[in-house]
């Protein structure tokens, strides 16, 4: 039987389950990463579940997200994510040395093995050939403890690329036009694999950004060959002898097909704020920029920071434009400084640089002016995520965001022929880059001895209690489509900082819909023992943040009741023990508001026996009947009330 690469990776690391639509799999892990916004909890459900070292081949820990130290806070969480990694056997990237998917994908990625990582851009190393998950940070937890990874068994749609990119476009164009045809939920359900011939114009990292952003359009992850290329990244990286090839057999099949034409592409633009929300940057071409940001995760690659220098060699940004440069790894930065003047290029331009991180993207620093728009080469650009209540971010390419910061207006690049009488750069990769692996701290090989240094603000994972059989609660809040963790759980430099904190991060639940929606929680809480709230399709899509989930938990949220769920987002609601249930005839969801009380009964029976949930309205004397998507392996976590009591209560009893 011939093999597409996906299948080829699921083959040879399933351990349980079948290989069927839908069907619940268990997949061996062989890598993890972490991120700080989301591995202090990790390293918390470590600590609660009493594990003594890893079990995965290689797990890193990168500190790339809570980069301001704006006080004690951030600064006392590295220093607990060092000792965390030296008792647990993780490798340390220290703040500052780069975006946890860049430096993974230069110094551990290797083609053919598995990575789970607590970062929904986790798939990015699917752009070597990984097999690649984004996971809540207590998933990631459990396969670090050596347990498989567990995922409805996801469609594959083929993706065939053909020709060749134009002058002025580039990969981000090409995960942009993917976002217009298939928007922010088309990709529920699928893994995207990428082949053809188009393949061999995509270098390693135009295939990172392109597997980046899968994740924006809720795929399960993005998947690409391992063949020359990667052996010539991995070769200049100083890690030939990893390199494996792993290719689709001829005559491969796919569940679904789709097909790009490269060179017919042009540039795109996500208008705000949504990364679906994609037209050609000619369609609003004009518009007067405040900001535009180079970098990020999602272009992290030396080709896209050294195209920038070149466009604006000889030049001045215009003096209306914040023109910051973000760098994604130190490694980065040292071989941009190496080539050409490329560093002095962007410094003369007026570039405003910043340390290597994600900063502006997750709302950590460069946020723009009050309705000003920004123009930025990220990922995301939900309502707010900025940091800015009512920003106007735009997400797009280096080319066309360079283009813009010269002009001061929105612009496609390609008028800089006439403008400038500009030639588009031609990039060449360099046979070897330098590395800079001295920011990576291995750790011991016994850290047993190891104490976790704990400040102030860290604070034990809490006490979650079972899942209760009757309950009468109110709806505290009704959301509509596409809600995404940002809006569930905000993060910026205001209330990241607080991620080792759930009794104090709990205050900021819902905050954007409803600043006094903690409070009314805690009031529901006492009074009803809990609530629950109401949403439309695709809740809590974005960020694979578990906080969007434990935070909602700590306060008393016991069910969502939604039309459908992003694929992170429903697993952590499952995981610490708030039940997602759906509407069996959606309709129903139109006649529920906010202040309605509804009543449960007999759910934990209903779980364990299979029979349908009934929900009364009690204010409107309506009856709903609910389903869910629970395997029978989930249905055990939620009657333990999450999967870190189940998980503690398995550890002890071995």
């Amino acid at each position: 039987m011939s093999l597409n690469v996906t299948q080829k990776l699921i083959q040879s690391h399933l351990v349980s389950g079948q290989i069927a639509r839908d069907e619940e799999v268990g997949l061996q892990i062989d890598q993890s990463l972490t991120q700080d916004a989301t591995g202090t909890m990790v390293m918390l459900e470590l600590e609660a579940m009493g594990l003594d070292r890893v079990k995965t081949e290689l797990s890193a820990q990168y500190v790339d997200h809570n980069l301001l130290q704006t006080d004690y806070k951030n600064a006392d969480d590295h220093i607990f994510l060092h000792s965390a990694c030296q008792r647990f056997g993780v490798w340390y990237s220290r703040a500052g040395n780069g975006i946890s998917h860049a430096v993974h994908m230069e110094r551990f990625g290797i083609p053919g093995k598995t990575l789970i990582g607590s970062d929904s851009h986790t798939p990015a190393a699917g752009g070597m050939g990984m097999l690649a998950f984004g996971a809540g940070g207590i998933d990631v937890a459990m396969c670090m403890a050596g347990q498989p990874m567990y995922i409805k068994m996801p469609r594959v749609l083929g993706v065939k690329l053909t020709g060749k990119l134009p002058d002025w476009v580039s990969a981000k164009d090409v995960v942009l036009e993917m976002l217009r045809r298939y928007d922010v939920h088309g990709g529920r359900g699928l893994i995207l694999e990428y082949y053809g011939p188009g393949l061999e114009n995509l270098s390693a990292m135009d295939r990172h950004v392109i597997a980046n952003m899968g994740t924006e359009m809720g795929a399960s992850t993005t998947v690409f060959p391992s063949d020359a290329e990667i052996k010539r990244f991995m070769t200049a990286q100083g890690r030939g002898d990893d390199w494996v090839e792993l290719v689709a057999d001829e005559g491969a099949e796919y569940d679904l097909y789709e097909e790009i034409n490269l060179s017919e592409l042009e540039p795109l633009i996500a208008c705000p704020s949504s990364p679906g929300k994609v037209v050609p940057v000619r369609e609003v071409a004009g518009g007067e920029v405040n900001q535009v940001v180079i970098g990020s995760s999602a272009n992290p690659g030396l080709r896209d920071f050294w195209i920038v220098s070149e466009m604006v060699k000889d030049q001045v940004t215009s003096d209306h434009v914040s023109f910051d440069v973000n760098p994604t790894s130190r490694q980065m930065t040292e071989n941009l400084a190496a080539m050409d003047n490329s560093f002095f290029h962007l410094i003369h331009a007026g570039a405003r640089f910043h340390q290597a991180g994600c900063l502006g993207c997750i709302g950590m620093g460069q946020a723009p002016a009050s309705h000003q728009i920004s123009l930025r080469t990220m990922p995301r650009n939900f309502p707010g995520r900025s940091g800015t209540a009512d920003d106007r971010v735009y997400l797009c390419s280096p080319e066309t965001a360079t283009a813009s910061a010269l002009t001061g207006r929105i612009t496609d690049p390609r008028e800089l022929e006439q403008l400038y009488g500009m030639s588009y750069p031609q990039f060449v990769q360099p046979e070897k880059e330098i590395i800079n692996t001295e920011m990576l701290v291995s750790p011991p090989a016994d850290g047993s001895k190891v104490e976790l240094q704990k400040g102030p603000n860290i604070q034990s994972f809490p006490d979650l209690g079972e899942l209760p059989n009757d309950v009468s609660v109110p709806v505290l809040l009704k959301v509509e489509d596409n809600t995404s963790t940002d809006e569930i759980l905000p993060a910026g430099a205001r209330v990241l900082p607080f991620r080792s904190n759930i009794p104090k991060i709990s205050e900021f639940v819902y905050y954007m819909k409803d600043e006094t929606f903690a409070e009314r929680a805690i009031a529901a809480k006492k009074k009803f023992g809990g609530h629950v709230i109401v949403a439309g399709d695709n809740y809590a899509q974005g960020s694979s943040r578990e906080h969007a989930a434990i935070a909602p938990r700590y306060l008393g949220q016991v069910a969502v009741l939604a039309k459908s769920y992003a694929r992170i987002g429903w697993q952590n609601l499952v995981n610490f023990g708030i039940i997602p249930l759906e509407f069996l005839h959606p309709d129903d969801h139109d006649t529920i508001g906010e202040a309605d009380e509804l009543a449960i009964r007999g759910l934990r029976d209903a779980l364990e026996q299979g029979t349908p949930i009934a929900i009364k309205n009690t204010n409107k004397g309506l009856t709903y009947e609910m389903k869910h998507r629970l395997s029978p392996r989930q249905v055990e976590i939620m009657l333990s009330g999450g999967l870190i009591n189940r998980a503690a209560a398995q550890i002890r009893s071995t």
